[in-house]
């Protein structure tokens, strides 16, 4: 467990992509961060980073975790092996850590790997954030779910027998890490007879922001990584 000479970690969720959804905690507390470390794409810039880049201040220590990009398998968990280590030096020498997350911490967030490997030693504390989830229904206008209604979250890769498993159950879906699967996820709704109630939303509350039926939707402009790094 932690001692009285350890730093906190602090697994902060900076929202979808607007710093305007940014919570007043996150604000705080990265504004007032020493450490903070954060995910970004193999030589790349942190999407995280960048949405909280205004609250950031001159000097601090910034660890970046740098996550290849590719469609072939890599071992992602040596990736955040480093990465711990690194953080857990910081919080051994009694520094508090800030990771930024995207979105949520806990919500298909990589910081649950970073949890997995710090928590036993460490305090750490959860700042929840906004999920693309709900910020997606919002920019539709659409709500996900009311009274009794069964919300089911999908994600793109799973195979066409268990989507069409979960469509068979009825209720509301959202369908994320849509990516390179979006052709045959298309197919499969419209063969459900769901086409005509379903949005499509990329890169929400951002300025390049692109939403509209998912029957619109060119499958060849859809982003091919528009996807889970972990995959």
């Amino acid at each position: 467990m932690s001692t009285s000479k350890s730093g906190t970690l602090y697994g902060v969720g900076v929202g979808p992509g607007d710093p305007d959804l940014l919570t007043l905690k996150a604000a705080r507390l990265i504004s007032s961060a020493k450490v903070i470390a954060y995910p970004s794409p193999e030589g790349g810039e942190s999407f995280a980073r960048s949405i909280v880049q205004a609250h950031i201040t001159d000097g601090i220590t910034e660890i970046s975790m740098d996550v290849p990009m590719r469609v072939e398998r890599f071992a992602a968990q040596s990736v955040y092996d480093t990465s711990a280590n690194t953080i857990a030096e910081h919080l051994r020498a009694g520094e508090d850590v800030v990771v930024l997350c995207e979105g949520d911490p806990f919500f298909y967030g990589s910081f649950m790997y970073l949890h997995n490997r710090l928590s036993l030693e460490f305090e750490v504390e959860i700042v929840s954030g906004v999920s693309s989830l709900v910020a997606c229904a919002g920019r539709v206008a659409q709500p996900l779910a009311g009274r009794n209604d069964v919300l089911t979250i999908l994600p793109g890769p799973m195979s066409d027998e268990e989507l069409e498993q979960r469509f068979a159950l009825g209720g509301s879906f959202v369908i994320i890490k849509v990516g390179r699967h979006m052709s045959r996820i298309r197919a499969l709704i419209e063969k459900h007879g769901l086409l005509a109630n379903a949005a499509y939303v990329e890169r929400a509350t951002l300025g390049e922001e692109k939403r509209m039926p998912l029957a619109d939707v060119d499958e060849s402009c859809v982003p091919y990584f528009f996807d889970d790094p972990d995959l």
